[in-house]
Order: C-alpha cells, then sequence, then structure tokens
C-alpha cells in the first residue's frame, strides 16, 4: 500500500490556520505518514511537536517555503530535511523576515495610493508573531468591508499584475538553492502549475533550476488536473527530478488543498523521501 505523505503545509507560524501541534494531530486523524512543515521563511519544529508527531507515527521533515525571483517572475522554493541549527539557515531566516517586512510596507505604500489606508499597520497587527504576508492584507480589506471574501481581495489587490503584487525583493532562484543546499536540504520547486506559465516557460524554469543545483520538483501538488501531473512526471523525468508532492494545505477550510488529499506520485517518478529513508 502506497504510504501517505504530505511535504507541503503551513501552520500558523507563517500564513496558515493551525498551530504546529493542531496540524500534526490533524495529520495524525488523517493518516499521514511523513509531514514536512513547510512555513515561509520559518524553520522551526517545537521539541513538543515532534514529540506529539512520535506518539502518532508520523515521520516529521523539517522544512521551509523560500520566496525567489526567477527572471523576473515569483517563484517559491521548499527546503526538505534541512538542518534547524544550521547557522546559514538562521542567517536566512532572518534575511528573509527583513525582507518581508520591506515588503510589506512596501504593499501597504501602494494600497494607500489605491485610498485603502494604514493596510500595513492593520495586516501587521493580524499577522502578529507570524510571518507578514499578503494574506494578512487580505483579511483585513476582508475584515474591513472593503471586498467581500479573500478570493476578491486577491482578485481586485493582492493576485498577480495587481498593486499588491511585489517580488522586487526577493533573492534570485539560484542563491535561495545554495542556501537549502548549506543548510544541508534539498530544493524543491514548489507548485509548478501555480505560477500559470506556458508549457514552455515552465520547461525553461525547470531547466534552469536543475542548473541552479535544484533536487526534485513537486509532481503533485494539491488536487490538480491528471493532466498536469502527466506533464509534470514528463517534465521530472527529462531533468532527473526527484519527485515530491504537497497539499500546500493552510487550514480546513479549503477541500482543494486539504492535508494529504493528493493522488499519488506516478511511478516511473523517484520520490524524493528516498533520499533519507
Amino acid at each position: 500500500m502506497d504510504m501517505k505523505v504530505d511535504l507541503h503545509c503551513h501552520t500558523n507560524l507563517s500564513d496558515g490556520v493551525l498551530s504546529p501541534t493542531e496540524l500534526v494531530r490533524y495529520a495524525g486523524a488523517l493518516d499521514i505518514e511523513m509531514l514536512a512543515l513547510t512555513d515561509h521563511d520559518r524553520a522551526d519544529i517545537l521539541p513538543e511537536v515532534s514529540a506529539i508527531a512520535q506518539s502518532l507515527s508520523i515521520q516529521l521533515i523539517a522544512g521551509i517555503e523560500l520566496s525567489s525571483q526567477w527572471r523576473k517572475s515569483g517563484v517559491h522554493i521548499v527546503g526538505l530535511g534541512v538542518a534547524l541549527d544550521s547557522e546559514v539557515l538562521q542567517q536566512v531566516v532572518a534575511r528573509q523576515t527583513q525582507t518581508r517586512e520591506l515588503r510589506a510596507q512596501e504593499i501597504g505604500e501602494r494600497l494607500a495610493k489605491l485610498n485603502i489606508e494604514d493596510s500595513y499597520a492593520q495586516a501587521k497587527a493580524i499577522a502578529a508573531e507570524s510571518q507578514i504576508g499578503r494574506p494578512h492584507f487580505a483579511q483585513y480589506l476582508v475584515e474591513t468591508g472593503q471586498v467581500k471574501d479573500l478570493k476578491t481581495a486577491y482578485k481586485r489587490y493582492l493576485g498577480v499584475g495587481k498593486a499588491g503584487d511585489v517580488k522586487s525583493f526577493w533573492p534570485q532562484l539560484e542563491e535561495v538553492v545554495d542556501w537549502i543546499h548549506a543548510a544541508n536540504g534539498y530544493a524543491v520547486l514548489a507548485h509548478p502549475a501555480k505560477y500559470k506559465l506556458t508549457r514552455r516557460k515552465l520547461d525553461t524554469l525547470c531547466r534552469d533550476f536543475k542548473d541552479a543545483g535544484g533536487d526534485g520538483i513537486e509532481v503533485v501538488s494539491g488536487m490538480q488536473t491528471k493532466d498536469v501531473t502527466d506533464y509534470h512526471e514528463q517534465l521530472c523525468k527529462k531533468y532527473s527530478f526527484y519527485a515530491s508532492c504537497g497539499s500546500d494545505f493552510h487550514g480546513p477550510v479549503s477541500s482543494w488543498h486539504d492535508l494529504g488529499k493528493m493522488s499519488v506520485i506516478p511511478t516511473s517518478c523517484v520520490p524524493i523521501w528516498d533520499l533519507w529513508r
């Protein structure tokens, strides 16, 4: 029987809904056997979280999701199996946190030009101890009645090509891959279909990612269609990547990205967990 794996999910340490302990318990209820916590620009696994995972027979993988730039487009890279005590990783987290703050301030300034005042301060308050990001601005817009729901917030203000879509602060893809390797982790291209690239451009991205030293791609991400999985399978084999899978779970509010709710990795691909099992 196939092992149930989810190597891409988020807690409330970044932009997820559940706390790390709640998420691990949820994974246990879903019979997930291998789980990677991959918060944005955070790499924390508290002792109590590890203890809960062990009690539920879940193999917990240390992970992180880092934002990068590729040819003026934003691309996310997941680091799996990173060493949490790595000095390089701690420096990366500090740098990315500062970058995220500067980016949030820029988003606030852009929204102010659209007569949406005080959005940075309010988003910062909503984020609290979490890493500030667009979801917190979206929540502010909904809570203040400026949009009817989160989907509208992104469609009107925060999505690709909108005022709140700020990419220029992120490091280059090659640098992010190097950081992950320096922390003894494996670099995985996250949710390839999410970038809405043509097949030709996605092929180019995968080629550049391979040239940069990338280790794998998420062949399966959330409840994508079979056609998408088939094409990712082709890219995985073409560039000799390891295959990863992840729901990109942020909370139990979206069935499309529910934890562990994905198709299995195609048998023609080599799963990335072969590197640490």
